[in-house]
C-alpha cells in the first residue's frame, strides 16, 4: 500500500473549505496538434446537513497547438466560494468562461501563504502515478449527466435539487460519501 505524500496531496486547508467537489476518475487527455479531454464522474455540495448526494457529471474540453501524445488522469475538481457552487448548480458551465478556475496549490502547507481564494471559484487537480499536481481546465464545459442521473437514481433529478441536498443519497454512494467527509476534514482530525 503507497503511503500517504502531504507534500503532494490537495492542501487540507483548500478541502476544509470547499463548498463542493468533483471527482472525474480516469479523464482522458489526447493530442495531436488538436487536443482534447473527456470524462465522467460525479459532484457533491455542502449543505445544512452535511455533504449532498452524488451527482453525476461529464467533462469535455479542447485546445489546439504544438502537442502529441495521451494519458488518463484522475481529476478533482473543488469549488472554493458561493459563486462557483452556483455556476456548478446551473447544471452547465464552462471553466474559464463561466466560472474562473485555477491550477491549485499542492503540499499540506501550500494554500497558507497564495492569494488561491481570493481569485478562483474553481481549483483544478489531476493525479496521475499518485500524486497531485495543479492542472489547467480552462475552456472544458462542465454538464450534468443526465443519463447517469437516471441510472444512479431511478429517475433524471434537476441538478440543483441533488446538489443542494433535496434528493435522498442514492444506495450505492456510501464509499464516495465516506471519502468526501474524510478528506474535507482531514485538516481538523490533525490538529491543523
Amino acid at each position: 500500500m503507497k503511503s500517504w505524500r502531504p507534500d503532494k496531496a490537495i492542501p487540507d486547508k483548500i478541502m476544509d473549505d470547499a463548498k463542493c467537489i468533483a471527482v472525474i476518475p480516469s479523464m482522458v487527455k489526447v493530442a495531436l496538434v488538436f487536443g482534447g479531454n473527456h470524462g465522467k464522474g460525479v459532484a457533491t455540495c455542502r449543505t445544512s446537513s452535511g455533504w449532498s448526494g452524488p451527482a453525476p457529471i461529464t467533462i469535455t474540453g479542447g485546445s489546439w497547438g504544438l502537442q502529441l501524445g495521451g494519458q488518463a488522469v484522475d481529476l478533482v475538481m473543488v469549488v472554493m466560494n458561493d459563486q462557483g457552487m452556483q455556476h456548478l448548480l446551473s447544471s452547465k458551465f464552462k471553466l474559464g468562461a463561466d466560472a474562473s478556475a485555477a491550477a491549485g496549490p499542492v503540499g499540506r502547507d501550500a494554500a497558507a501563504d497564495t492569494d488561491w481564494k481570493m481569485k478562483a471559484e474553481v481549483l483544478t487537480y489531476s493525479r496521475a502515478r499518485g500524486v497531485f499536481a495543479g492542472i489547467d481546465l480552462n475552456g472544458s464545459a462542465i454538464t450534468q449527466d443526465k443519463d447517469e442521473t437516471k441510472v444512479l437514481y431511478g429517475k433524471t433529478w434537476p441538478f440543483a435539487s441533488i446538489l443542494s441536498g433535496k434528493v435522498p443519497k442514492p444506495a450505492g454512494s456510501g464509499t464516495f460519501m465516506e471519502a468526501v467527509r474524510k478528506y474535507s476534514h482531514q485538516a481538523k482530525e490533525q490538529g491543523m
